[in-house]
């Protein structure tokens, strides 16, 4: 006990005095040192998975069906055990990985984009490719899901070079897939695809795209449509699994996954490129959470939002290590900005922090809080060591838990699946993580569009709405 005690000890001296913040300083740079130094400036890969559970991955301790290539890749990589997508959902979470900026910045916090929607991703958003510049060749292949209909359509519009892929989830009709190399033209390749092929399909393309690139910098967003529900994998792949076609598709996946590794050492590219392997969000109906509480959709617990990330760059990232280090989404265009030796974006306000420290060494988190958002509202707030949560889905409605007499506040270090509030033994830390929330309402409740939709009437009269 006494070693748990010297722990809460640091941890509560920490979040009290704010430490954390003093990291930024010194973990704002490494990759552009790294780059000064010589080195050719790094590719990016970021195989997002749609729908994939922390838990459906042998290294994150998945049972029911088989991930060899990426158990190898975390082998060989470093895994990061605390690591959140920017949403819940899949349009907010894309919106905020490709600008670095919580989704209600750009206007997509709410929902997803439907198939008679004409939203989309601003054009004055500054995205990954457009940050890395011209001399990085770009491509998303895969599901886009930013809006599928004129300005925002099609990707090539974002600054992608290439796109190849779906204008949002493959259960959703009409669905096409789309081609387009210059932001003025999109062709439709195929109005009636076999779903079977989809994930096959978006493998050509990508490995494709790595050969014609090979001696160029590049970013590439691999977006797979899979495993999200409905499930349709290949032939070699049916009844693979003991999980369903669920577990067959993550399966075909890790094959994915291992082929274009291969690739990239076939090609001697594999000391020059960044690859990630992510999610966009928890588990819908079927895959698993693990041991986090709740599924994609739900608020303010981590099984919405915590999702597996695995790095892996030999002689680059550490092979072997697992971090704890928290981390989101949005850090990726801040981190592929440093480690490519180019500024960020400027007059651009950054949620995401360079982790490049995080990914290439045992660095910390830069981060002294992350924010978790369900639609407009601020949900929870979660430090390195703690969490705070405000509100869940509850007999249909968003459930508000302030002023219920039961605050909701969690010790990660010990109780990962949010399970026991300790919010009556650490009275300190519950009010340091209550004003968190506090700051977090005053800066992003006036960017919402509409009134909190949390449910918490009992709350006095005059409140602002969710407080």
């Amino acid at each position: 006990m006494a070693r748990r005690s010297d722990r809460l000890a640091a941890s509560r001296r920490a979040l009290l005095s704010g430490s954390a913040g003093l990291l930024l300083a010194t973990m704002a740079a490494p990759g552009i040192a790294a780059h000064a130094a010589g080195k050719r400036p790094p590719n990016f890969i970021v195989i997002l998975c749609d729908d994939l559970g922390y838990g459906d991955i042998g290294a994150y301790g998945a049972t029911l069906l088989r991930t060899p290539n990426i158990d190898r890749m975390a082998a060989q990589g470093t895994r990061f055990t605390d690591f959140y997508a920017g949403a819940n959902l899949c349009t907010p979470s894309r919106a905020a990985m490709l600008t670095g900026r919580y989704a209600i910045r750009t206007g997509l916090a709410k929902g997803v984009i439907m198939q008679n929607e004409t939203r989309g991703l601003p054009l004055s958003e500054v995205t990954i490719p457009e940050a890395l510049g011209p001399a990085y060749a770009s491509a998303l292949i895969g599901k886009w899901h930013l809006g599928h209909v004129a300005p925002y359509w099609p990707p090539t519009k974002q600054g992608f070079d290439y796109f190849y892929g779906l204008p949002y989830s493959h259960d959703m009709t009409p669905l096409s897939i789309f081609e387009s190399r210059n932001p003025d033209q999109v062709e439709t390749v195929d109005t009636s695809p076999n779903l079977s092929q989809l994930q096959q399909k978006f493998k050509a393309q990508a490995e494709r795209f790595i050969r014609e690139n090979a001696a160029r910098p590049f970013f590439l967003d691999l977006a797979l449509s899979g495993p999200h529900l409905a499930n349709y994998p290949i032939d070699a792949f049916k009844g693979h699994s003991d999980a369903g076609d669920y577990g067959d598709v993550v399966e075909e996946i890790d094959a994915i996954v291992g082929h274009l590794l291969d690739v990239l050492r076939e090609l001697s590219l594999d000391r020059d490129t960044l690859v990630i392997l992510t999610s966009d969000n928890g588990p819908w109906f079927e895959g698993s959470s693990g041991e986090l509480r709740q599924r994609k959709g739900g608020a303010g617990y981590d099984g919405g939002y915590r999702v597996p990330m695995i790095a892996w760059q030999p002689g680059t990232v550490p092979a072997g290590r697992t971090s704890d280090a928290i981390g989101m989404s949005i850090d990726f265009l801040p981190t592929f900005c440093a480690m490519a030796g180019v500024a960020p974006p400027a007059g651009v306000t950054l949620d995401g922090l360079d982790i490049s420290a995080m990914l290439t060494r045992t660095g910390a988190s830069p981060h002294d809080e992350l924010i978790l958002f369900n639609d407009a509202d601020v949900v929870a707030i979660r430090t390195q060591d703690w969490k705070y949560s405000v509100a869940d889905y509850y007999r249909g409605m968003l459930f508000g838990l302030e002023g219920r007499g039961y605050p909701q506040l969690y010790d990660m270090r010990d109780d990962r699946s949010e399970s026991y509030s300790v919010a009556s033994r650490h009275p300190d830390i519950l009010a340091a993580m209550q004003a968190r929330m506090t700051r977090a309402r005053a800066t992003f409740e006036p960017m919402r569009d509409g009134p909190s939709t949390i449910f918490a009437p009992w709350l006095k009269p005059d409140a602002p709405a969710g407080h």
